[in-house]
């Protein structure tokens, strides 16, 4: 039976312009996690597709990189009017993709999205180098910031859209091309981004080619792409570092995270209890920075995991339409099988206070679930889930309390609770990790950056450093003689 006669969409790689099949004619079926059904086929991208993408974005590189800024500004600008414009399409593609709830994706995800994309083209007209000077007699020096070239992009299934924004945007407001490859189970909104950005970008300046993680490796090992940039896994990000070292390429790495959130004596255990579990469930505990490691000082622990067990059990999963609830399913079957494994494989000293279990028996949803009595150095405390699984632990002193935070391999993002100004400022420097929330957790902003260190990656996303990853700086020497 074909695709046509199967009732399902065939998603194509877009490429200079236009919309191709693979060469040869390998697809992945790509399934909608809230139903367990397929709706779409997407091309298994091979050799030949990267090669077309590359050539496409390499011819288009010289002269995206000698527009002006004003001239990218307008591109960008009007990208963003044409996203808002779509938005409800784009809202029901990403919901088709992911199971998101419908009214989540149109209030929490097209909106900074848009924003962002607007961001960036203001920061298009920045691309500047510092003033001439004059360091050795007769002599001036000049720096120059330019674009770095063609970039390869690898985009995760935890948010497609938002994602594919943060990788593309800053990259061709700096003047670069892109070829960029969605997730293999989430290609579909964003191949409905390239249609619209199509209409009003330089062909070859954004493509897009569907594809598993050969598919991404050929991308990385290509020749032509001066720089590689991938949001995903740890293992993901050391494959591709390992990759692009053997031409070396620049690389933008944003991967894992594992969040403490440190919980002080002196914290308002019901305000911090609904800012943290909405934090910690949101998106199915599907992101990076996600809340989901609390450390809670020993005055308050009990009372603390009594009030999250509760709010875990208020908290909901179901389908994108139904608008009571917080999240929707995990993406695909491999996720459900790794946050059940976590909890299947808790050691006995650990309690499972709320949820533990998948939800229904269609659909890949899994209950809010909060787990207690933990030690340091159990799996599901050193190890990222990625799901919505929030656990606990307590701590006795503020040097415990920062052990136990930085005792991990990620360092991505963390979150203080206290009324204590000068502990916070404590507290922010002690916690090695790229972003330190304090009373509050997860808001993110275009002006500021998003990265980590150690096995996070390393590179920033939004912000005016993000902008500067795209970039290269060129010293210039001219003699006055």
């Amino acid at each position: 039976m074909t695709t046509e006669q199967r009732g399902l969409r065939s998603l194509r790689n877009y490429i200079d312009g236009e919309f191709r099949d693979a060469e040869d004619g390998r697809t992945i079926e790509v399934v909608n996690p809230a139903t367990e059904e397929v709706f779409a086929t997407s091309p298994l991208s091979g050799e030949a597709d990267v090669d077309a993408a590359m050539a496409a974005a390499a011819a288009a590189f010289p002269a995206w990189r000698d527009a002006t800024p004003a001239e990218r500004q307008r591109v960008l600008l009007k990208i963003a009017d044409a996203v808002e414009e779509r938005a409800e399409d784009l809202i029901a593609a990403e919901s088709e993709n992911t199971g998101k709830p419908l009214e989540l994706v149109r209030t929490e995800e097209l909106p900074p999205m848009i924003d962002q994309i607007r961001f960036f083209a203001g920061a298009a007209r920045l691309l500047e180098g510092r003033a001439a000077g004059e360091y050795m007699d007769g002599m001036t020096s000049i720096i120059r910031r330019e674009p770095v070239g063609v970039c390869a992009q690898v985009a995760p299934w935890n948010y497609p859209l938002l994602m594919a924004v943060w990788k593309f945007a800053p990259a061709i407001a700096a003047g670069n091309t892109v070829v960029l490859k969605p997730s293999d189970t989430t290609p579909a909104s964003t191949l409905l981004l390239a249609e619209i950005i199509g209409a009003i970008a330089p062909k070859g300046v954004f493509n897009v080619i569907c594809g598993d993680r050969d598919t991404g490796r050929l991308m990385v090992e290509h020749k032509t792409p001066a720089m590689a940039s991938i949001t995903g896994s740890v293992r993901a990000g050391i494959e591709v570092a390992g990759s692009a070292a053997k031409d070396v390429k620049r690389v933008h790495l944003e991967l894992g995270g594992k969040a403490p959130v440190v919980v002080f004596e002196d914290t308002d255990i019901a305000k911090a209890v609904e800012e943290i579990s909405v934090a910690g469930y949101f998106n199915a505990g599907q992101d990076c920075t996600a809340a989901t490691r609390v450390i809670v000082h020993e005055s308050i622990h009990d009372d603390f995991v009594t009030a999250l067990a509760k709010a875990a059990a208020d908290t909901k999963t179901g389908q994108p339409d139904d608008e009571d609830v917080l999240y929707g399913p995990l993406n695909n079957a491999n996720q459900l099988a790794q946050v059940s494994g976590f909890i299947d494989r808790l050691p006995a000293h650990a309690k499972v206070q709320a949820g533990g279990h998948r939800v229904g028996e269609k659909g890949y949803f899994y209950a809010p679930t909060v787990v207690s009595g933990l030690k340091q150095d159990d799996e599901i405390i050193q190890n990222e889930v990625f799901g919505p699984v929030i656990t606990v632990q307590s701590f006795t002193d503020e040097a415990q309390a920062i052990e136990y935070a930085n005792g991990v391999d990620y360092a991505l993002a963390s979150s203080v609770w206290t009324k204590d100004h000068a502990r916070a400022m404590r507290m922010s420097k002690a916690l090695d990790f790229g972003c330190v929330w304090i009373n509050t957790h997860i808001p993110l902003v275009a002006e500021m950056p998003h990265g980590g260190f150690k096995q996070s990656g390393y590179g920033k996303d939004l912000s005016a450093y993000s902008f500067e990853d795209y970039t290269r700086v060129k010293h210039v020497m001219t003699s006055l003689g």
